[in-house]
């Protein structure tokens, strides 16, 4: 199993920026394609963008296409979400999961961390 931890949320006005980090322990970080999910008050987690093992292909929701970047290190074991031209809408706590490879289970889930947009 892989433990993750997100890190980075917080307080930004719309149209600012944030990058939030998702740092693994355990299993080899590499045996994972990763993801992100978010869930505001009131409202179903959603999927917000997924990154494969080496990094090399990422797939977007299209409410952040264009806005949201994942990217990973595997070196250091950690995964990134740069997000910019925030927008109110996308206040909520934001997750990040782990995929083992050739399956299409997310089954390792961090804590959660909180970003607010304000308008």
């Amino acid at each position: 199993q892989v433990q993750l931890v997100e890190s980075g949320g917080g307080l930004v006005q719309a149209g600012g920026s944030l990058r939030l980090s998702c740092a693994a322990s355990g299993r080899a970080f590499r045996n994972y394609n990763m993801g992100w999910f978010r869930q505001a008050p009131g409202k179903e987690r959603e999927f917000v963008g997924r990154i494969t093992w080496n990094g090399g292909s990422t797939s977007y929701a299209d409410s952040v296409k264009g806005r949201f970047t994942i990217s990973r290190d595997n070196a250091k074991n950690t995964m990134y979400l740069q997000m910019d031209s925030l927008k109110p809408e996308d206040t909520a706590v934001y997750y990040c999961a782990a995929q083992p490879l050739f399956t299409e289970v997310w089954t390792n889930w961090g804590q959660g961390t909180q970003v607010t947009v304000s308008s």
